[in-house]
């Protein structure tokens, strides 16, 4: 009994964040989310919507007008929405009414997988169902958030993107192409280059492939991936 009681307290301290074992049980928190809190002042005591998904897009002044566009789109959605500012400039997003409601990080010439890496810590984003980690010049006339994460949910994908436009966009893989016939695909029967593809290939270029300018991830997807980003 003893033996067992010790080798329950040793893991029990083995298993502890680094850095907390000084602090009493029950006052470790190991998540958090991006909810703004204000510097001062009373907290609104009404709990506001809670949003529970998350658009994080790497962002320069030059595509404003199309990232207006994206996010007035996402928060429509109640997405919670974080601009990584590759080119430094924050202050001309000002004059945009969303300005305040989005969370700002700038790092000049940084890409969005090193903020994501750095910014994005699965126990910081563990609030949010689904991370929308996109480029900053997709467009999104025809997009629709809430239909977009009902088809996701529906098919089970743990990562995927929104097929694209032939018609309307460059396509570098014939795979994120739409197919009118369908309302979700996960491969596709062209011939690339020397590969004849078919429902024998089980991999890509044919199928298993999300192209990274417009990645969604799960929660659980995310704590993987996060891991593989340098």
């Amino acid at each position: 009994m003893v033996l067992q009681y010790s080798r329950s307290k040793m893991c029990e301290t083995q298993c502890r964040a680094y850095g907390s074992e000084a602090l009493p049980r029950g006052i470790i928190s190991e998540t958090s989310d991006l909810e703004m809190r204000p510097l001062w002042g009373a907290q609104n005591k009404k709990k506001p919507k809670l949003s529970m998904n998350l658009l994080a897009i790497a962002v320069g002044i030059k595509q404003k007008e199309n990232v207006n566009k994206m996010v007035k789109k996402f928060l429509e959605s109640d997405f919670v929405v974080m601009l990584f500012h590759y080119d430094g400039i924050v202050d001309q997003w000002k004059d945009l009414e969303w300005n305040d409601r989005a969370i700002h990080v700038s790092a000049v010439n940084q890409t969005k997988w090193w903020f994501a890496k750095r910014f994005l810590h699965p126990d910081i984003v563990s609030e949010y169902g689904y991370i929308f980690l996109w480029d900053e010049d997709l467009g999104v006339d025809h997009f629709n958030a809430k239909r977009y994460l009902s088809i996701i949910k529906k098919e089970g994908l743990e990562i995927s993107q929104p097929a694209l436009d032939p018609e309307k966009s460059e396509l570098h893989h014939p795979i994120t192409a739409r197919d009118k016939n369908s309302t979700v695909h996960r491969r596709t029967y062209k011939v690339i280059g020397r590969t004849k593809c078919n429902e024998n290939n089980t991999g890509p270029p044919c199928t298993g492939f999300v192209e990274m300018m417009a990645p969604v991830f799960s929660r659980a997807s995310w704590r993987c991936s996060w891991h593989m980003i340098q």
